[in-house]
């Protein structure tokens, strides 16, 4: 209810206690702050990015034949010769500065750090 003197027609701009009434609904007081009629807010639709999930063994797959004929672009190697020397954190800050976003870079700096343990275990230098 909005309830304001009658000499009032708009809110004054410096609110004294005195002068203070209930402005409810005015315009001029901010969305968030006014008493709105209640209502149930509706269920959120699914993001895409709720969908995404672990790529099927057919898709690793094909990734792994990928990798394997085509080899790997200049700046995976260049991270996957720091990671050989020790250097993450570098190899983090070198994968950030080419893929873009921190979570891309350290998931292709923990991908490299497999393909290096499986070559490894392969017996590779």
């Amino acid at each position: 209810c909005n309830h304001f003197f009658a000499s009032d027609t708009h809110p004054p701009h410096s609110y004294t206690p005195q002068r203070m009434v209930n402005w409810g609904n005015h315009p001029t007081v901010p969305a968030r702050l006014r008493r709105c009629h209640a209502v149930t807010p509706l269920p959120k639709p699914n993001k895409p990015a709720d969908r995404m999930r672990k790529p099927s063994k057919r898709v690793r797959a094909c990734h792994e034949v990928v990798d394997e004929v085509c080899g790997y672009a200049p700046y995976e190697r260049r991270i996957m010769e720091l990671l050989k020397i020790g250097r993450e954190k570098r190899a983090l800050r070198f994968a950030k500065r080419r893929l873009g976003t921190h979570k891309r870079a350290k998931k292709k700096r923990e991908q490299l750090a497999e393909v290096l343990r499986v070559m490894r275990a392969k017996g590779h230098h």
